[in-house]
């Protein structure tokens, strides 16, 4: 049974069984990961998950019901299933989006990508491996080489007549090495997230994944004090990431967000704007609707350090009096609406990484955080992190430090930010959304080297 003759009878059978609003969702991901060991696949992977979600209004209350088979007993199965739930729902009944709305006209599929056979994913791997094991003799070991394309398709359907579907697709790479000098370990990684496979150059990568191993060896101890520190772009991601509930109406609204009642408010310095923007080309993200089939739009949450709204969904927004965002969120067809960003990022600037620290007399740049979960409170904003990166002197990078603690408070970093880089990245392990940072010159944060 096709996604259109489920839907079509499950609004038939759902008005004879008495739901006054019925929404079915729809959801199918296609992924293939190819990874290598010492030249030789050692990892193919094909998955094909699709699935549906009804969420309905069964006697004044909102009732949810999924399923991963499309036939006939799946039309009774959610319905029953659904009408159950409701009668166990003891909170307020979701509102569902019936509006007529405009949305926007934009391609996120890319056929070329779709186009990328396995043979061009494992020719490109062994490529890199060959390019990185002549780059340098202390490179030791490969100890991660793979490639995974991801497809991804949504839909949306209610009974009142709204049916939205689109697709998206991207590439993900990743490769890691240990490198050694005397003693020494250290290691080293890149990651990529693509919609152009042609733009990944083995030799770049090669280069760049060995010269990050091997700027960590010669690793020495500084005094332990409170440094300016540059939150390296990869670092500066993480560290946003981690925070990022703060911004959601619903972190709020459960009074788990230091952000509440602080709108309008000057929350960071003046020249930074934290941006979500659904129409990112390149976004994972990226969308023209919600998980509710509300329109996306492009919001500036924070604007010259001024915080200008949370993320919504129509539920947090009803409770606030306001408009939804459009950031009623399903991490997967299996669960309940939420709120989650899009493309959430720190606006760029046009300073380059180099002329972050190229000012600092004695000073740290953080490359990389540890215990993001363990080590920060997302509702104080206090984090005590195991952190690596560099010790600057004059202007200048004099060499590695030992792994560090770094020590503050993500509220305050935003306002102690003194300048913004221009090498926007993303963080490719969020569970919040896709989230990214240029790299972030800090007037000051705690720092103990071990």
């Amino acid at each position: 049974m096709s996604i259109e003759q489920l839907k079509e009878q499950l609004f038939t059978e759902g008005e004879k069984m008495g739901f006054t609003d019925l929404e079915l969702y729809y959801e199918k991901k296609e992924s293939l990961t190819i990874g290598l060991f010492e030249g030789e696949v050692d990892e193919y992977d094909f998955s094909d998950v699709q699935g549906a979600a009804v969420r309905g209004l069964f006697d004044g209350k909102t009732g949810y019901a999924y399923t991963e088979s499309f036939d006939e007993n799946s039309v009774s199965f959610l319905l029953k299933n659904a009408a159950e739930n409701a009668g166990l729902v003891e909170n307020e009944p979701e509102e569902l989006f019936t509006e007529q709305a405009q949305y926007e006209e934009v391609q996120f599929y890319s056929p070329e990508l779709d186009a990328v056979k396995p043979e061009d994913m494992i020719q490109f791997l062994q490529e890199v491996e060959k390019k990185i094991l002549s780059h340098d003799q202390r490179v030791t070991k490969i100890t991660a080489s793979q490639m995974r394309t991801q497809k991804s398709e949504k839909g949306i359907y209610h009974d009142k007549g709204l049916e939205l579907k689109e697709a998206n697709n991207f590439l993900l790479f990743y490769v890691s090495i240990l490198v050694q000098e005397n003693e020494e370990l250290k290691s080293g990684f890149v990651f990529r997230i693509t919609k152009d496979f042609n733009e990944l150059d083995a030799e770049k990568v090669a280069r760049e994944v060995v010269e990050q191993g091997l700027s960590k060896l010669g690793e020495r101890n500084y005094p332990n004090k409170k440094y300016p520190v540059v939150l390296k772009n990869d670092a500066a991601a993480s560290l946003l990431s981690t925070f990022t509930s703060s911004f959601s109406a619903q972190a709020v609204q459960d009074n788990q967000s230091r952000l509440k009642g602080k709108l309008g408010d000057k929350i960071a310095a003046d020249h930074v704007n934290l941006i979500d923007n659904p129409f990112l080309p390149a976004g994972i993200q990226s969308a023209t609707f919600d998980s509710e089939g509300v329109p996306t739009r492009k919001l500036n949450i924070v604007e010259d350090g001024n915080l200008q709204t949370y993320f919504h969904n129509l539920k947090t927004a009803k409770k606030d009096g306001v408009e939804t965002t459009g950031h009623g969120h399903r991490s997967s067809y299996q669960g309940s609406v939420e709120v989650s960003p899009s493309n959430f990022y720190i606006e760029p600037a046009n300073q380059t990484y180099e002329q972050l620290y190229a000012g600092i007399e004695k000073g740290i740049i953080i490359t990389d955080l540890a215990g993001l979960h363990s080590g920060a409170d997302p509702i104080s904003g206090d984090f005590s992190l195991a952190a690596d990166g560099y010790f600057v002197k004059d202007g200048k990078i004099v060499g590695a430090t030992k792994q560090m603690t770094v020590a503050g408070n993500f509220f305050e970093v935003l306002r102690d930010i003194e300048e913004i880089g221009s090498d926007l990245q993303f963080s490719p392990f969020s569970f919040s959304g896709y989230i990214g940072s240029p790299s972030l010159k800090v007037k000051g944060l705690a720092i103990t080297i071990d």
